[in-house]
């Protein structure tokens, strides 16, 4: 076995966008930091190549960034400096239903506003009254989400500004389906298609509880910052995101697997790599890794508690993800040209085919309509593709029971394609190349995106704050001294934010800090009383 050591202060597992936020923030603190990343490149599932035909840039996994436009913790890195360039299209979304018409969210609230009140009068006003209503709370929600839990100053803050009454109302939407959310707002379908499309990038169906607050967050983050790209790929922002922690000092390593945390009684003092090396950690231990992965596969031999064990066995993954890229020779041929400027488009169903599609997936039925997701990458970054072409691609939702189904895989895509054929005829003479990136191929390429879950983990309220990933603390620390919890399986989940490893970070930095033994015997007290 290779003996080969090397040490530091603090150790990272992932280089996914939260495992380079926490490398960020450590090295930041003037901690020595190693970066592991088992794939060839960093960025996790915020990657982009040529894969379709030259000249043609898709991104691989993830796309739009509404949530890293808005994170503070992503702002203030300053990554500008390192490469980063966000574009937009000239619209941010668009849903296009078969008959031809179309709801399309606007830069401009007002513009969104107008064409809502095509759907149903009055829509308009209700429009800008949620939108009124997100920018009063922006600042405060924000804190909120990305601090950890529990957010006590920010929370305090929050009902600064709402107020009892208003902090019941928005408890109030963070249970309620985005179906009756939809209806209680608008009278027409135009506003219920932008929150139901929305809530639908997570798995929660649009009759369940807690639906509505995720279409309520990104419709609102997509008409307040947009749904912005990075220039040139997603693949930029990783790199931008490593350049700047390399900056500082920290060390990226790819190509390093890692095979096992190494604990010695109750701390995790350092890793051993697939090649046999070793790197031992002075200070902290941060996994940009699933859960599941963690305490089953990294930690297998450690003797963990009986009940977190049990609790992980339980992990619920979101829904497989199927994807595909395309190279077009010309732009998409909409029904409608109102879908033509935006970069982010939904179809396939329309309002009530949302229940149905919701309803296939909770019962492991594969959507015989299925919802899709459309990206118009050189809509919105006119250097993905030489002029007068489109980089586009579109991924949909599959029960994690057919994954690995290849014949279901395959009807899935004709299903695609044809969706796409009502909407746009003449989609399919416009296509060069393409490329399918099946749920396996997506977990081929990245280990985290088990089954093609691109949200690492399910965002059912029976699996979030307290009870991400298990029912804990909601927190980054795990029961083991030293080690940390820094993916999507953590709080507050899924989504290009860099939240998990930045609480990681700062909670690592915590416990080295003046009260650090203080910090470690409480959670420590709290982790034993959790799990007794």
């Amino acid at each position: 076995m290779d003996t080969r050591t090397a040490s530091c202060d603090a150790i990272v597992i992932g280089a996914g966008p939260n495992g380079l936020v926490a490398a960020n923030a450590l090295a930041d603190a003037g901690w020595d930091v190693i970066l592991l990343e088992a794939q060839s490149q960093v960025g996790g599932a915020v990657r982009s190549a040529e894969v379709t035909a030259p000249g043609f840039t898709s991104d691989l996994f993830s796309a739009f960034y509404p949530l890293a436009a808005a994170s503070p913790l992503i702002r203030d890195l300053e990554l500008d400096r390192h490469g980063l360039e966000w574009v937009q299209a000239p619209s941010v979304l668009a849903h296009q239903l078969d008959d031809g018409r179309s709801a399309v969210l606007h830069r401009d609230a007002g513009h969104t506003a107008a064409g809502l009140e095509e759907f149903g009068a009055g829509d308009g006003d209700a429009w800008l009254d949620l939108f009124a209503q997100w920018r009063r709370v922006r600042a405060g929600l924000l804190d909120a989400l990305f601090t950890p839990f529990p957010p006590v100053a920010a929370g305090a803050r929050l009902l600064g500004v709402l107020k009892a009454a208003g902090a019941l109302r928005l408890a109030r939407l963070a249970v309620t389906p985005v179906r009756r959310l939809g209806e209680e707002t608008f009278r027409g379908d135009g506003g219920r298609l932008l929150l139901t499309g929305n809530a639908m990038h997570t798995d929660i169906p649009p009759d369940g509880a807690g639906s509505g607050v995720f279409g309520w967050l990104l419709a609102m983050l997509g008409q307040d910052v947009g749904f912005p790209v990075p220039k040139g790929g997603a693949g930029v922002l990783a790199r931008a995101l490593s350049a700047r922690a390399e900056s500082l000092g920290a060390q990226v390593r790819t190509n390093a697997a890692v095979e096992q945390v190494l604990v010695r009684g109750r701390r995790a003092y350092g890793v051993r790599l697939v090649d046999g090396s070793v790197i031992t950690a002075r200070r902290a231990i941060l996994a940009d890794v699933p859960a599941p992965a963690l305490y089953s596969q990294l930690l297998g031999t450690v003797l963990l508690p009986a009940r977190l064990r049990e609790d992980i066995a339980r992990f619920g993954w979101d829904n497989a993800t199927l994807k595909l890229n395309w190279a077009l020779n010309t732009p998409v041929p909409w029904l409608n040209e109102a879908t033509g400027p935006a970069g982010t488009v939904h179809l396939g169903v329309d309002v009530d085919g949302f229940v149905d599609v919701g309803a296939d997936l909770s019962v492991g039925r594969m959507p015989q309509r299925p919802f899709i997701l459309f990206g118009q990458m050189t809509t919105a970054d006119p250097s993905r593709s030489p002029a007068g072409t489109e980089s586009a691609w579109a991924y949909t939702h599959l029960p994690q029971r057919h994954a690995a189904d290849a014949r279901a895989v395959e009807e899935q895509v004709r299903r695609v394609e044809d969706a796409l054929e009502r909407v746009a005829p003449g989609f399919a003479a416009s296509v060069l190349a393409k490329t399918v990136q099946s749920p396996a191929d997506l977990e081929a390429a990245n280990a985290s995106l088990v089954g093609g879950a691109l949200n690492a983990g399910t965002s059912a309220i029976h699996q979030e704050l307290v009870f991400r990933p298990t029912p804990g603390l909601g927190r980054p620390e795990t029961p083991i001294d030293g080690l940390y919890l820094a993916s999507a399986s953590a709080h507050p989940g899924g989504g290009v934010h860099g939240a998990c490893g930045w609480n990681a970070a700062r909670a690592a930095l915590r416990a080295n800090g003046r009260l650090g033994l203080l910090h470690t015997a409480l959670v420590r007290t709290a982790w034993e009383r959790v799990l007794r």
